[in-house]
């Protein structure tokens, strides 16, 4: 039995409309992290530096911090990272490009 015409358009449909929000995400401008941030602990204190020097390469973002810490993360969508081991964290971009990360403190860009 041959299925009907309306049920193979309508899981067409279905299908193609669920690709739409992924290619929209591919087209999302990143933001510019590039730069140096003095971290601030908000509330966990700062163990792994004061400042830190970011540099961006696309979707990643390699730092460094006063104390010879380094660390990786990449966007995982406009508005926020995912830290690599050893750090481990989730960063949530501000709108003045802060970062405020999982593990209690905030980057604010110098």
């Amino acid at each position: 039995m041959m299925p009907n015409k309306s049920v193979l358009v309508l899981v067409f449909t279905t299908a193609t409309t669920s690709l739409l929000p992924a290619a929209a995400h591919a087209d999302e401008k990143l933001p510019n992290l590039a730069g140096s941030y003095r971290c601030e602990p908000q509330p966990a204190p700062c163990r792994s530096g004061q400042t830190f020097t970011v540099t961006q390469n696309g979707d990643q973002i390699e730092f460094k911090s006063d104390s010879g810490f380094l660390g990786q993360a990449r966007f995982t969508s406009r508005i926020s990272l995912s830290g690599t081991p050893p750090w481990n964290s989730l960063g949530v971009i501000t709108s003045d490009n802060h970062v405020q990360w999982s593990n209690g403190t905030q980057w604010q860009k110098m």
